[in-house]
């Protein structure tokens, strides 16, 4: 692209710090404009954003014919009309769908003994002239009267919230939103999280945010007052934890959670008295996790204080600190989640990395019964189950090559009956791929899982291209689950493949352990040695590999790019978290004290500053050949702020020795997600794809 203008370059203004005896020079801090978290008007901030999206723009717009062809593939493999499988709750049965063409979901219901369809929320309309917009939280009163939601249209996830009266479908005039009021010297900007209606309908529990984008306050509110006179439930004193609310399954308990990434601590209260001495279950103990349901007088308590593959207890309401094992701890199955139903409660988990659901009895005599699926590799879980008081479970299931597929499971006979099974408007052949899970040993010793999808007819002599995927952080896992996007790449001959990399809770708790604080850098290394065992089994080359991440995932393509630029022919980061150590420094910034237990604590532990220093991409990038670079971030965004991709793609063209393109996109209306609206999401993906497939020479 000979007639391409120059790209933008970021001036340079000196700056440094000097923290546990370094000294730290950041030339481009000057792109965190002042006034943060305001709204950005510094004029030159705005130019060299303004100046990138325009270089963007020059890049791609040779592209736009392929563009527009992946867009118009992937939008082919989705049903334009699609709905959900109506699922009964009381009286009614609810259900989403979309209209022909339509961007966001309509929200129906009617009711369970006949009747007309009711539509109780419309996005389409409520989305109409906005850039961005996106619901939040729904929430249903016990008798079917009331709706509570919360919408967010800039994408910096300060929500408002609106409550509508379902029988007459007007709005009640209260919307509590942001600037909402102040605790002590912390005022409050906006809302976020569950919303809980009190059994009798007459008020809603909900998280509000302070300024620095912390839910530390829980708030009642009663219908028809002034959001002003909220009462304050709860206030968490610490800066690193966040609270949230929820309800038991039998909806009689409200369950109030305060907690940070390894550390949690549970009050109830009565669903029909909010208000009434919260119930301690037990106080917080570092580095232990719990979570609870309630069956009648008892508690069910699913917690990581013996193992890391956690355990289940219970213990009587009356007194929850008398913790008796239900369910010892296993070395090989890692206990993810328990929710009790009326007649039994439901185990979830996952063996060898595989997801599975387990039905007990709450008499224990009685052995647990666990529903068998057809593949060797997929993904389960339990779906919608709103009712107390089942004969059926409603399940999720998918695989690489099998589409999304909703189940009914019937508890008496253990039938599986499929309500509905995805699908691809425009056709779709499973025979046409094939599917493994490798396991690849890294530098260490470890034996890391890949779960890899192809064409057939594949090549497996080392000329193919791949696009490899991870994310490695929080405990969160990648399941090998179906994407019909996908299938542009599988059909023009890329193979796909996930690295169930440590730093994800993929094979265990202590699997995500092991790739955290002074262990993070196994996160890193995994990826790239999975890359190199892919390589060594002949399904790709050096500089055949596309790669991608977000956020966190972000942070490891930034780590990989820097550390082994040669293996990837193309690198993707989207909202990229890559100025670790700036932020992990700034304890004003809206998620640093909660993620001190993830990554360290730089301000007060050298070693931390260090190791952390060790690794933040940007803070390691070198004069050296970068791969291709597409990166993206969100103006409004308060999770990943949108200087990190920014300092970063300044300090990568002021630094890199190559001539291969880097371009930056900051959606300026838009935040962590990206765009919202599913054709306008999906025409991003559409980019980025065109992207990757143009630098891997696949395009054709």
């Amino acid at each position: 692209m000979t007639d391409l203008p120059p790209p933008p370059a970021a001036a340079t203004r000196p700056h440094s710090y000097t923290r546990h005896g370094i000294t730290i020079e950041d030339p481009w801090a000057w792109l965190r404009a002042p006034g943060y978290p305001e709204p950005v008007t510094d004029p030159d901030v705005l130019a060299y954003l303004n100046a990138e999206n325009a270089y963007f723009d020059a890049v791609m717009a040779p592209l736009k014919p392929l563009t527009e062809t992946l867009f118009q593939e992937m939008r082919g493999r989705i049903k334009e009309d699609e709905s959900t499988v109506p699922q009964k709750d009381g009286d009614w049965l609810y259900w989403t769908d979309f209209e022909t063409g339509g961007e966001y979901p309509r929200w129906w219901r009617k009711p369970v003994r006949g009747g007309a369809d009711e539509l109780i929320l419309d996005e389409p309309a409520m989305a109409a002239g906005k850039e961005y917009f996106r619901v939040g939280a729904v929430s249903i009163s016990e008798d079917g009267r009331l709706m509570a939601y919360s919408t967010d249209d800039d994408g910096s996830e300060r929500y408002t919230i609106r409550i509508k009266d379902l029988g007459t479908g007007g709005a009640l005039p209260e919307a509590i939103a942001g600037a909402a009021g102040k605790w002590g010297d912390v005022s409050i900007e906006g809302t976020i999280g569950n919303i809980v209606f009190t059994s009798d309908g007459s008020a809603i529990l909900y998280g509000l945010t302070d300024e620095h984008w912390r839910t530390r306050t829980i708030k009642l509110h009663r219908l028809g007052t002034d959001p002003a006179e909220d009462v304050v439930v709860y206030y968490e004193e610490d800066q690193g934890y966040s609270v949230g609310v929820d309800l038991s399954g039998d909806r009689k308990w409200i369950i109030l959670t305060a907690s940070d990434h390894t550390t949690s601590e549970i009050r109830l209260m009565p669903a029909g008295d909010p208000l009434a001495d919260p119930i301690l279950v037990s106080p917080r103990q570092p580095g232990r996790e719990y979570d609870v349901d309630v069956h009648g007088g008892t508690l069910f308590i699913h917690t990581n204080d013996t193992h890391t593959n956690w355990r289940l207890a219970t213990a009587p309401i009356e007194r929850p600190g008398e913790w008796t094992e239900r369910i010892a701890p296993s070395a090989h199955f890692y206990m993810t989640g328990v929710s009790c139903f009326a007649d039994f409660f439901v185990v979830e988990g996952r063996e060898h990395g595989l997801d599975q659901i387990e039905l007990h009895k709450y008499d224990p005599h009685i052995a647990p019964h666990r529903i068998v699926f057809p593949e060797a590799s997929y993904v389960a879980g339990l779906g919608d189950n709103p009712e107390y008081a089942v004969s059926k479970l409603r399940l999720s299931y998918q695989s690489m090559v099998t589409p999304g597929t909703v189940y009914d499971y019937e508890i008496a006979t253990g039938r599986l009956e499929t309500l509905k099974v995805q699908e691809i408007p425009s056709g779709y052949d499973g025979s046409k791929y094939r599917t493994e899970r490798l396991e690849i040993a890294v530098r260490d010793g470890t034996r890391v899982p890949v779960s890899i999808v192809y064409p057939k007819d594949f090549p497996r002599d080392g000329s193919g291209k791949l696009y490899l995927y991870s994310y490695g952080a929080y405990g969160i896992a990648i399941p090998p689950g179906f994407s019909t996007s996908r299938m542009s790449f599988l059909d023009r001959g890329v193979a796909f493949a996930i690295a169930h990399i440590r730093g994800g809770d993929d094979l265990g708790q202590q699997w995500y352990f092991d790739g955290k604080l002074e262990k993070r850098t196994n996160t890193f290394n995994d990826f790239v040695d999975c890359a190199k065992g892919l390589i060594a089994l002949g399904y790709t080359h050096a500089g055949g590999i596309a790669v991608a991440g977000r956020s966190a995932g972000g942070e490891l393509m930034g780590a990989i790019v820097n550390s082994d630029p040669e293996l990837w022919g193309v690198v993707v980061a989207d909202v990229p978290f890559v100025d670790v150590l700036n932020t992990m420094l700034d304890e004003t910034l809206p998620l640093t004290p909660g993620e001190w237990p993830e990554w360290g604590n730089p301000i007060t532990d050298k070693a931390a500053f260090e190791l952390i220093r060790s690794y933040s991409p940007y803070d390691n990038v070198r004069a050296q050949a970068y791969p291709p670079l597409y990166i993206s971030g969100g103006l409004n965004d308060p999770r990943v702020t949108y200087w990190e991709p920014a300092k970063w793609a300044a300090r990568l063209r002021a630094t890199k020795t190559d001539g291969n393109l880097l371009v930056l996109k900051i959606n300026m209306g838009a935040g962590h997600g990206g765009k919202s609206g599913r054709w306008e999401s999906l025409r991003e993906a559409a980019d980025e794809m065109a992207f990757m497939l143009w630098q891997l020479g696949a395009a054709d």
